[in-house]
């Protein structure tokens, strides 16, 4: 069960460090009415959730084979 919650973490963090607007798309764009893109400050506290999101799923999926 907790490698899975890993794997969605990984990928979640990938999606979040790779492409920004398209989590942004996906979280985000409802709440417009326009089609406005993403501040240059969204984009980086994105990356930065990404790069923590993936360093939680990786060290998880680690501990978990390794104990």
């Amino acid at each position: 069960m907790y490698i899975f919650l890993g794997i969605i973490l990984v990928i979640v963090g990938v999606v979040m460090l790779i492409s920004p607007k398209t989590f942004y798309q996906i979280t985000e764009n409802w709440k417009n009415n326009s089609e406005i893109e993403p501040s240059k400050l969204y984009i980086i506290s994105t990356r930065f959730g990404g790069c923590a999101f993936l360093i939680v799923g990786l060290a998880g999926i680690i501990i978990l084979i390794v104990c």
